[in-house]
């Protein structure tokens, strides 16, 4: 039985796990879930992810939600198989690609999420956008990508000389963020613009642009 995902491609992270199931080449059906309907409120989704919030992941028997816990789930199920993104069979680069992937939940994630949702999901439900996040949270950004271009100054990647799920879970966001007035804190950067340069290039992110 091949994977089901439960979620709507518009969706950062469900477009997070749709690039990881992209990338390892694993066959999964779409479950589209009407989120205008509430659908994602409702106990039948509710008992695949309890917080009704999408994406959620039925493989088999096994029912995940939270898109970093999912992509996490198919590296280490599918890591024989395409390429390594947890590179396990390397302790050290191991622990460094861990560290990169709580550097973008916790450092880099909470600043572009709130800027993608200020120019895009805040008109979507009638709301108005607030300039003054914005601006606070591009200058926060900027103070982040400082960060990963002195890293990228040493490697290739984030995590080393190597692509790994780190790399991809910067995917989602950055793509709706090159889509506003906003791109400059990438492309004010040498090595960061390089290193999303890598991304453009690739396959992964050209079947990312047809969803």
């Amino acid at each position: 039985m091949g994977m089901k995902l439960y979620g709507i491609p518009a969706s950062t992270c469900t477009a997070r796990v749709m690039a990881c199931l992209y990338e390892k080449g694993v066959d999964f059906e779409l479950i589209p879930v009407n989120m205008g309907a509430g659908e994602h409120k409702q106990p039948a989704f509710l008992n695949k992810n309890p917080f009704g919030q999408i994406p959620a992941l039925e493989d088999g028997d096994l029912t995940l939600f939270e898109s970093r816990a999912i992509t996490a789930h198919i590296a280490e199920k599918y890591k024989d198989t395409s390429y390594d993104l947890i590179r396990h069979k390397n302790l050290k680069e191991a622990a460094q690609v861990k560290v990169w992937l709580e550097v973008e939940s916790q450092q880099f994630n909470p600043p572009i999420s709130a800027i993608v949702f200020q120019c895009f999901f805040a008109p979507m439900y009638g709301m108005k956008t607030d300039q003054a996040v914005i601006d606070s949270n591009v200058e926060k950004l900027g103070k982040v990508l400082d960060v990963y271009e002195a890293r990228l100054a040493k490697s290739k990647y984030l995590a080393g000389d190597f692509y790994s799920l780190a790399d991809l879970h910067h995917l989602s966001f950055t793509h709706y963020l090159f889509k506003t007035p906003y791109a400059s804190v990438f492309n004010e950067r040498p090595r960061v613009k390089a290193w999303w340069r890598i991304f453009r290039r690739g396959r992964l992110l050209r079947k990312f642009h047809r969803r």
